[in-house]
């Protein structure tokens, strides 16, 4: 039986009942509330630790240096994470993944009581970078074994749609803390959070895996599986393509709007965490209407229409000298990023047999995501010594560029 037929008899065994709302079932429930209370927390991060630097600093190219760091840390990790998640169960995986992260991030505020460590920041985050690329992998692997091949997308709507409205109440809160007490506070929020989500990821019950039908093999061929998998599935070997350009331009875009606020327009930490909480509505907006958007124009349309938007919308916060307009592009922006982003994993997660999906998984986000960091040290360099204008347009417009290259490709017929 091919690896094919053995994925479409098992998802048709675990596919749950149309009828029955993704919500009332237990194991979906407890994993979903587990995620989005993670999320809530990492909200906190994304605005405190870039704040942190700058706060210590006031250089932007030391934010974006930081964001490199940890991004390189991820694509490292990404490397031997789908042979660690296919080899492991999966479980256990995601719960110490969480208790280490609460322990790493739970040091920030207990030294930053005794004065600024900028230091510790750039030892933290590499390996908390590093094991939520670990999490990240095994987090995707199991939703296909919870919901069925046939509510992938639906599922994967739903998470991000909760992710997102927790990173709607995260960034407010997070302003808030960082202007009350400092943004070390909001870390320590972060830290209890992987606490919580451990907990709840206790009680989930995840179904057995089929096992793969030959022997175990060596390191090195397993970390090739999933690079030839992607090279022999023409609309994932394009997609990897076209998001290394577009990982690159963009990994660096939450530090690139936050120096805009606070050094261009002159404002406080609590206008920062406003305009990141009106962003997270686009992801919400995006991740609820993916699912019908797909089944209404196909995987192609959807996609290259998503990056376009994405792209339009960074050129414009290039003009955008008001806080308002500010807020909506990071909104638009995020809302074509999330629709991209759940459509790419859906269509992995339905095509790719379920003992290869760790491996699948990790080699598509290391090599999409390689060029990342140096994307983000390089824009927000640039930011610092150019000016934010012409970096965002220039972004936005190569941005808009990829999404026509993708026209060009096995994408559009998706």
């Amino acid at each position: 039986m091919t690896y094919e037929a053995r994925r479409d008899e098992g998802a048709d065994s675990r596919t749950l009942p149309k009828a029955r709302p993704l919500w009332r079932q237990r194991d979906f429930a407890g994993f979903w509330a587990a995620q989005t209370l993670s999320v809530l927390g990492d909200s906190f991060a994304l605005i405190a630790l870039p704040l942190l630097v700058l706060e210590a600093t006031g250089s932007v190219a030391r934010m974006g240096l930081l964001t490199a760091v940890g991004g390189a840390a991820s694509v490292v990790a990404a490397v031997f994470a789908g042979v660690v998640v296919d080899r492991v169960d999966r479980r256990r995986l995601l719960i110490g993944c969480d208790l280490v992260r609460m322990v790493l991030y739970g040091v920030i505020p207990v030294v930053w009581v005794l004065g600024p460590k900028v230091w510790l920041l750039y030892a933290v985050l590499p390996v908390c970078e590093a094991v939520g690329m670990l999490f990240a992998v095994g987090y995707v692997t199991v939703v296909r074994s919870l919901v069925g091949t046939g509510r992938l997308t639906e599922a994967n709507g739903r998470l991000n749609a909760t992710a997102a409205a927790a990173g709607v109440l995260g960034p407010v809160c997070a302003g808030v803390v960082a202007a009350w007490t400092g943004p070390a506070t909001a870390v320590g929020v972060d830290a209890a959070s992987f606490g919580v989500s451990a907990l709840c990821t206790a009680f989930v019950r995840f179904r057995p895996r089929p096992a793969e039908p030959s022997a175990r093999t060596g390191l090195w061929r397993d970390l090739r599986t999933g690079a030839a998998f992607l090279r022999e599935q023409p609309v994932l070997r394009s997609l990897t393509v076209l998001l290394f350009g577009f990982s690159f331009l963009t990994l660096g875009l939450n530090d690139l709007v936050i120096y805009h606020l606070k050094h261009d327009l002159g404002h406080d930490d609590g206008t920062v965490g406003t305009v990141m909480a009106v962003g997270a509505l686009g992801t919400i907006t995006g991740a609820l209407l993916v699912a019908r958007v797909r089944r209404w124009f196909g995987f192609g349309v959807v996609w290259t229409g998503s990056v376009a938007l994405c792209g339009l919308a960074f050129a414009g916060i290039a003009w955008a000298d008001e806080v308002p307009v500010v807020a909506l592009l990071f909104a638009l922006f995020l809302a074509g990023g999330g629709m991209a982003g759940t459509c790419s994993m859906s269509l992995r997660q339905e095509i790719t047999p379920e003992p290869l999906l760790g491996r699948v998984t990790s080699a598509f986000w290391t090599l999409h995501y390689a060029a990342a960091p140096l994307g983000a040290a390089t824009l927000t360099w640039a930011a610092e010594h150019r000016g934010t204008t012409p970096v965002a347009l220039t972004a936005g417009a190569c941005c808009v560029l990829t999404a026509t290259a993708a026209l060009l490709t096995p994408i559009r017929r998706a």
